[in-house]
């Protein structure tokens, strides 16, 4: 393979721009992390007028893959975890080139987690996992139960990734073997809900019982990022919230967050009257420090 290809990331890695390139090869006894490609060669670049650029290759009867991103688009999933794969390609992808040992810092990085970037993570994991959790139970209030069913597999599944960065890990794509490691409590909630022989309702029965205090448990760890941000202002408005910039990634899921934090006691509303009468303004304020 390295042969053949070699011309190609050859011609980009002797550009000023480049910052790093990897190869990664698809491996018949692991998760298929390359979406079928025998290879996938990862080039890395300063900036570039689009940040991802893609392109397929035939080569020997095979295939391949080559993808082009920018340094802020890589650092944007890598934070906001959009796209999983990307964590084992930087973690077990062969390193051709690296320009100033920036891979390599990259890795240390990441590896070690810093604190900041683990906070917002928790942040949009947990505003996720109310999303789910909350229309879950809504279906099974309407006796929506395959629906519920549906929605309560993935607020588990934004459970078990926050737990997974809480403890100070990246969550990867095979995020449930971390889980049965780290925190065996929800992997138990999880094989139960998939594997029981109750009936549908019953087992959303006991996993709604089960999951209202993991959750509490970690609202928190969750929100501690949400809360500093409205710290910093003594009142806000809802446009106000999804348009700030270290909000605006929370925006599909701020208002139900919002609500929930509202019934827990952490965020309070205040009314401000309108030109029409009995209508108020609704704005948002921390009632109570984390701490």
């Amino acid at each position: 393979m390295e042969g053949i290809l070699r011309p190609i990331y050859q011609e980009r890695a002797s550009h000023p721009n480049t910052l790093g390139v990897l190869t990664i090869e698809k491996n018949q006894h692991s998760i298929p992390t390359t979406d079928t490609f025998d290879t996938v060669l990862l080039i890395i670049v300063n900036e570039a007028e689009q940040p991802l650029f893609v392109k397929h290759y035939t080569y020997e009867g095979k295939k391949a893959a080559l993808h082009i991103i920018t340094e802020k688009k890589l650092r944007e999933w890598i934070l906001l975890g959009s796209n999983r794969r990307i964590f084992d390609w930087l973690y077990n992808g062969k390193v051709v080139f690296d320009r100033n040992e920036f891979l390599a810092q990259l890795k240390e990085e990441m590896k070690e987690f810093p604190f900041y970037g683990r906070k917002i993570k928790m942040g949009l994991e947990f505003a996720k996992l109310i999303r789910r959790y909350m229309d879950g139970k809504a279906f099974f209030e309407n006796q929506h139960y395959l629906d519920a069913y549906n929605h309560v597999i993935h607020s588990l599944h934004h459970l078990a990734r926050l737990s997974v960065i809480e403890n100070g890990f990246h969550p990867e794509v095979t995020v449930w073997n971390q889980v049965k490691q780290i925190e065996p409590e929800i992997y138990k909630l999880y094989v139960e809900l998939v594997n029981s022989d109750e009936t549908m309702e019953k087992r959303l029965e006991l996993l709604f019982l089960a999951s209202e205090f993991l959750i509490y448990s970690r609202t928190k760890a969750g929100i501690t990022h949400l809360i500093e941000v409205l710290e910093e202002r003594e009142f806000w408005a809802f446009n106000d919230m999804i348009t700030h910039e270290e909000l605006v990634e929370y925006s599909v899921d701020l208002g139900i967050l919002l609500e929930y934090l509202i019934d827990r006691g952490f965020i309070n509303v205040k009314n401000v009257e309108t030109k029409g009468q009995g209508v108020f303004h609704r704005y948002y304020f921390v009632a109570k420090k984390l701490s």
